[in-house]
């Protein structure tokens, strides 16, 4: 296929894009600079482009692999704001007291209703706690992975039910 066949054929299917790009992004101008690098991609892998494929598909794959690939940077590179200078100053002369008291009579209660849970539900929590991942607890114990997972969750909900009281 010559440059200028690929060329009118994607200028004439190129209008659905717009409306896919803002529906991925939910944002204007996220939408323009989505759909101008799909277009931009699509002319510079004109020649993966096999002749009798579906041109729509083909740039719709491109456009939300385009949006995958920024969403995951995004997600990587989030931006951790640090306190302004002022709000550092505000509490500079507040001295922090920490009740460890409190802290330890939690952390008591949390122990207490760990050792009373039943053991069939004690066992894979306590190992769970330790460290080990399901499949290694799975092992050890001689049980299904299923199993093991299932009585770990129940065995939090028993934990939570108990503590809240």
């Amino acid at each position: 296929m010559s440059s200028v066949e690929f060329n009118t054929l994607l200028v004439g299917n190129v209008d659905f894009l717009k409306p896919f790009a803002y529906t991925l992004t939910k944002d204007n101008e996220q939408a323009k600079d989505l759909y101008q690098e799909t277009i931009m991609r699509a002319l510079t892998n004109q020649d993966k482009y096999l002749e009798g494929t579906n041109i729509r598909a083909w740039l719709f794959t491109i456009m939300r692999n385009i949006f995958i690939n920024h969403y995951r940077k995004q997600s990587k590179s989030k931006l951790i704001s640090e306190p302004a200078l002022s709000q550092f100053f505000l509490n500079y002369q507040k001295g922090v007291v920490g009740n460890t008291a409190e802290t330890n009579m939690r952390t008591k209660d949390v122990q207490i209703a760990m050792y009373r849970l039943p053991v069939i539900f004690k066992q894979p929590f306590l190992l769970y706690l330790e460290g080990y991942k399901y499949f290694e607890i799975a092992a050890i114990l001689d049980e299904p992975l299923g199993t093991i997972k299932s009585r770990i969750h129940f065995a939090r909900k028993i934990l939570k039910t108990r503590i809240q009281r």
